[in-house]
Order: C-alpha cells, then structure tokens, then sequence
C-alpha cells in the first residue's frame, strides 16, 4: 500500500530527551518526598498524557484534572530546565524529515508531550518545513497505548492511517500504532528492538543516520 504520512513521537524519538525526563522525575519525586523506582515509573507512564502520569505516580490519591496539571507543570519545567543546556536531536532526524517531505511525504508530530514541551522542542530542532500537524497530550485526548494521538495526526493531515508510518522509540507508542491500524518503525534510543517489536513493525533503528544509509526512504512506494 502506498505511503502518505509519517508520524512521529517526540520525545526519545524526535529528540534524544529521555535520559532528562528520567533525571526530572527524581527531582520532582524528591521535592515531593516521594520514592521511586524510575525505570519502572518510565515503563508504566512514557506515551502517557501527563495527567495519567501523575494519576499513576500518586495513585494513592484522587487528583483532579487541575492539580494533575499543575504538577505537571512543575516536572516539565524542571525537565526542559535540565535538558536546555544538552538538547540535541536523535541523529539524523531533522535531515531524514526534511528528505521525507522531498518525496512527497506528509509529515505530522503526535506526541504525549504538553503545548510547553512541543514549543521548547520545535524551537530548538528548526524543521525545515514544519510538520503539517502537531498533536499533543494536553488536548483532552487518551494516551498511549490508545492510538487517539497518533488517530487524530493523522485526521489532520488528510492521511488514511493505514497509509501511514508511526516512528516510535517507546512500546506503549508502538502497540498504540498498532492499534491504529499503522505500520510503525521501531526508533531504538531507549528500547531494545525486541521490545518494541510486531508484526506491524517493519524497521528497527538505533537512528536516522542508520535509516538514511539503508536508504529507507528510496524504498518506499510514496503516493507522490
């Protein structure tokens, strides 16, 4: 079937933030007086909507959806203050969309990341032209693994989803491409290939660097 879109998530996918997202976690857990295991914090919520995540971090109270917001912003801000000075992009990335878009392919974001986090990514990554569409997880939709984030990109663009590749670096992102009827690349930077494999998976990569010398994108049959 011929390709039309492609969606990428964001964090660990787009941008090599994860490790920061990990270290933000121990601070906020520390200012909260809490303990954690973050590995396994990470397993349970990367893919999430930050209000889940707060909901399954504090899981021994009920929050409403204001104070879920309000933490979060307390743990994004402590995030993007840690990754500021050590952002990069996972290589090859912005090259690998910008060639994507030369051939005809449509380019969205579907991420679990907040408005503050997709502008402090998009400011710094400079894509050269900007995704058609941007979905993120403060937009009143389900997380992952429901595939609604990576549903409604492709709603945006006009994009049938199993005309679609999802580019994913966690296994919730993976099954919720699933479960959207999408094929999905498999973007190794925090996972295993075994842990983000399925049937639906037709690519595992440590990057885009990897991808472009597998000259990935010639062989696709793109709808343009």
């Amino acid at each position: 079937m011929k390709v039309e879109a492609l969606i990428f998530d964001m964090d660990g996918t787009m941008i090599d933030s994860m490790p920061w997202h990990a270290k933000s976690w121990v601070v906020f857990a520390r200012n909260h007086k809490l303990t954690i295991d973050v590995s396994d914090l990470l397993a349970r919520t990367t893919g999430r909507t930050g209000v889940e995540c707060m909901r399954v971090l504090f899981d021994d109270r009920v929050l409403s959806d204001a104070e879920c917001e309000a933490l979060v912003h307390e743990k994004e801000t402590i995030y993007r203050d840690l990754f500021h000075d050590n952002f990069t992009e996972v290589a090859g990335f912005t090259a690998f969309a910008k060639a994507a878009v030369a051939r005809g392919l449509k380019i969205a974001v579907g991420t679990a990341g907040d408005k503050h986090n997709i502008e402090f990514a998009m400011s710094r990554l400079k894509m050269d032209p900007l995704p058609l569409a941007i979905v993120g997880g403060d937009e009143g939709l389900t997380g992952k693994p429901t595939p609604a984030i990576f549903l409604e990109a492709a709603r945006r663009i006009g994009a049938d989803p199993a005309r679609c590749i999802v580019f994913e670096d966690a296994p919730f992102g993976i099954e919720a491409a699933r479960r959207g009827g999408m094929r999905a690349v498999a973007v190794c930077s925090t996972h295993t290939a075994q842990e983000l494999a399925g049937p639906h998976v037709i690519a595992a990569v440590k990057d885009y660097e990897e991808l472009a010398h597998s000259n990935f994108l010639e062989t696709l049959d793109a709808t343009a």
